[in-house]
C-alpha cells in the first residue's frame, strides 16, 4: 500500500537538486526552499569531477533524456591523471585506459558545475527562490519549515541540503562542528582559445597535481568543452553578463588552484585581497618552480582569480533516527583534495531516495528507512571527510620526510602496473 508524504528539502545546491529530481521521477511530492533569490546566484564558475559513483546516483535520479543532456553537455573525457614535482618532474602517471572508460554510464567526466545546476534544475516546478531556513518545528508527524520571509511550509519529511553552514544542521545537531583547517586556495582559469600555445603539452589532457617543498600545492585542471550548449543548458546565463569570466560557461579553459597555510601567503586577510595582490602572492610563492607552473598564474584571466578559505566538518557519532535526515556538505562537508564531495552528496541523494521510496510503497517504515539510509550514509560521508583531509595534509606538508616518502611511494607504484591499476580504480571514490 503506498503511503503518501510530503518532503521538504533545505537547499537547491547539487544534493538537494538531485534529491528532488529523483523524487520526482519517483512520483513522491517534494518541494525545494533554497535561499538566493535567483537560480544564479549560487552558480560557481568552476568544474566539477564526476566519478563513475556520480555517475551511476545521477543516472539513477534523472530521467533518461536529462541524463542523456548531463553527458552531453560534460567536458571532453579525462586522458591523464599525473602527479608531478615542482619541477614537473613526473613521479605518476595514471594514462589512457586506467582513466578512460566506454561505459556510458560509470565513467569519469568533467562538468561544469553551471552547466550541472542547469540541468538539475530542469523541469522542477517546486524549487522556491528567497527562502532563507529560519527554524522548524515538529509536532507528531508533521514538520513546519519557518523562512525569514514569513512565510513556512509543511511537510513529513525536512532534508537538510543547505552545504556547510547548515541552518538545519544547527538546530537540529547543534554539537556537530565545521572547522577552518588553515589552508586557503588561490584560483583562476586560462581560456584556450586565447592562450593553449602557452600551456605545457603535459597540462592540456588531464589533471594534474603538485605537492612541493614548502608546504605548497597546485591542482591543475582542463575542462575542453566537447560540444554546443543543447538548448538553454551548458551555455552562459544571460544574468551574468557583465560580471567578468569567472562564470564564462562555452569557452574551454585550464584551471588550476594553489593552496597552502595561510601564513604561507603573507597575506594579512587573503580572502579580502584583490586579483592583482592574490596573482602577486601565488607568483612570489612559487618561486623556484618549474616555468611551465608559474607561467599558468601569469595568464591567467584576471577577472577569474578567487580565493577560498578550506574547511572540514569533523566525524559525529549517530544520532536519534527521525523525519529529519541531512545530506551532503550540510553534515559531512570536506575538503576539496580528493574531488569527491560532490559525488558524495550525489551518493547520498540516491540513497535517500530510495529509501524513501521503499517507505511510499509501504515495503518499509518512514523511520527505519531513514535510519538505513543515515547509517551507510554516516560511514561512507564521514571516511570521505578523513581521506579528503589526510589528502589535504599531505599536498600542504612542511615535513621534507613525509613529503620523500610520499615521492617514493609514487614512484613506486608507478613501476609497478599490477598496484597501479588497483589504484587507479579508487581514483575519485571516498
Amino acid at each position: 500500500m503506498s503511503l503518501p508524504f510530503h518532503v521538504l528539502i533545505i537547499g537547491g545546491g547539487i544534493g538537494g537538486l538531485t534529491l528532488a529530481q529523483g523524487l520526482r521521477r519517483a512520483r513522491i511530492s517534494a518541494a525545494v526552499y533554497e535561499r538566493d533569490r535567483t537560480l544564479t546566484n549560487r552558480l560557481q564558475g568552476y568544474r566539477v569531477h564526476i566519478s563513475p559513483t556520480g555517475g551511476l546516483a545521477l543516472h539513477e535520479c534523472l530521467p533518461p533524456h536529462l541524463f542523456a543532456v548531463f553527458d552531453r553537455t560534460c567536458g571532453a573525457p579525462t586522458m591523464a591523471v599525473r602527479f608531478f614535482t615542482e619541477q614537473m618532474r613526473l613521479l605518476l602517471a595514471f594514462d589512457g585506459d586506467l582513466v578512460a572508460s566506454t561505459d556510458p554510464v560509470a565513467r569519469h567526466r568533467s562538468a561544469s558545475r553551471i552547466t550541472l545546476r542547469q540541468v538539475l534544475l530542469t523541469e522542477l516546478d517546486n524549487v522556491h527562490f528567497g527562502k532563507t531556513f529560519q527554524r522548524y518545528k515538529q509536532e507528531g508527524g508533521r514538520i513546519t519549515a519557518y523562512f525569514e520571509d514569513g512565510t513556512s511550509a509543511e511537510g513529513d519529511v525536512l532534508v537538510a541540503a543547505d552545504g556547510g553552514g547548515s541552518r538545519v544542521r544547527r538546530q537540529f545537531l547543534p554539537d556537530a562542528q565545521r572547522v577552518e583547517t588553515g589552508v586557503v586556495g588561490i584560483a583562476g582559469k586560462i581560456f584556450l582559445d586565447t592562450a593553449r600555445d602557452r600551456i605545457a603539452g603535459p597540462l592540456l589532457d588531464g589533471i594534474s597535481l603538485v605537492a612541493s617543498r614548502g608546504g605548497l600545492g597546485l591542482f591543475v585542471a582542463i575542462q575542453e568543452i566537447a560540444g554546443g550548449p543543447v538548448g538553454s543548458i551548458g551555455g552562459n546565463e544571460p544574468a551574468l553578463a557583465g560580471t567578468g569570466n569567472l562564470y564564462e560557461n562555452a569557452r574551454s579553459y585550464l584551471m588550476w588552484a594553489l593552496s597552502a597555510k595561510r601564513e604561507k601567503f603573507g597575506l594579512a586577510d587573503v580572502e579580502q585581497a584583490d586579483s592583482a595582490a592574490l596573482v602577486a602572492t601565488a607568483t612570489r610563492t612559487m618561486a623556484g618552480w618549474s616555468r611551465a607552473f608559474r607561467e599558468l598564474v601569469g595568464i591567467a584571466d584576471p577577472t577569474t582569480i578567487s580565493c577560498l578559505p578550506i574547511r572540514t566538518s569533523v566525524p559525529h557519532a549517530p544520532w536519534r533516527t527521525s523525519r529529519i535526515t541531512l545530506l551532503g556538505d550540510a553534515i559531512h562537508s570536506m575538503t576539496p583534495y580528493r574531488g569527491i564531495g560532490a559525488n558524495v552528496a550525489i551518493k547520498d541523494a540516491a540513497r535517500l531516495t530510495r529509501a524513501l521510496v521503499s517507505a511510499h510503497c509501504g515495503k518499509r517504515d518512514l523511520v527505519e528507512a531513514i535510519n538505513d539510509y543515515e547509517t551507510g550514509m554516516l560511514d561512507y560521508g564521514f571516511r570521505a571527510v578523513r581521506n579528503s583531509l589526510k589528502a589535504m595534509h599531505q599536498t600542504v606538508t612542511d615535513s621534507l620526510p613525509g613529503l620523500m616518502l610520499s615521492r617514493l611511494t609514487m614512484r613506486a607504484i608507478n613501476a609497478l602496473p599490477p598496484v597501479k591499476r588497483i589504484v587507479a580504480r579508487r581514483l575519485g571514490e571516498e
